[in-house]
């Protein structure tokens, strides 16, 4: 059984998180990098490391010292377009810790990885004390990310329901709850 660290990423630890991340928009995802959805990816330390009130953590094998899983939270709330004007207005920025980049190799998957740094993520944001909900947005296209996500929070909105009437864009909004 493999042992895995979790903890705040560093500096040194930005290339593999970021080869993580790379990868699983690449694979998972099938779209690659788009500069306006993944600007974060390619810059990780100005996202994630620099804001006071955001964080990007790794979890990192044990036996070979490598970053085999991401999770990232930002004061950030979803941008309306592309998400519904309804969810934006729900979640806005400063008040709303978004949980993103929420990623584990695909040989490291069911092991706890996710679970754990979202955890993690949950006890950054209530310690932060300013948040007044948690929010993430997922593609239920990758395998066992919606599962997950409903394991954890509520569905707010789910745009599969308006792609038939010409919106949407098949992405499901979660709330998760906060627990101070």
């Amino acid at each position: 059984m493999r042992d895995y660290c979790i903890r705040a990423a560093t500096p040194d630890d930005l290339d593999g998180a970021r080869a993580v991340m790379l990868d699983t928009v690449y694979r998972d995802f099938g779209t690659g990098y788009v500069p306006r959805w993944h600007g974060d990816i390619i810059d990780p330390a100005s996202a994630y490391l620099a804001p006071a009130r955001h964080t990007l953590l790794v979890a990192v094998d044990e036996g070979d010292a490598h970053v085999v899983a991401t999770a990232a939270l930002d004061s950030r709330g979803p941008l309306h377009p592309p998400n519904p004007r309804h969810v934006a207005e729900r979640y806005p920025s400063g008040a709303t810790a978004q949980l993103r980049r929420v990623y584990v190799r695909p040989e490291h998957r069911r092991r706890g990885l996710a679970r754990r740094l979202v955890a993690e993520l949950l006890a950054f944001a209530a310690a932060d004390g300013a948040y007044r909900a948690v929010y993430l947005h997922t593609d239920p296209a990758v395998t066992g990310a919606e599962g997950f996500w409903r394991s954890l929070g509520k569905v707010v909105h789910d745009e599969r329901e308006g792609v038939g009437a010409g919106g949407g864009q098949s992405v499901v909004h979660f709330e998760v709850p906060l627990i101070r």
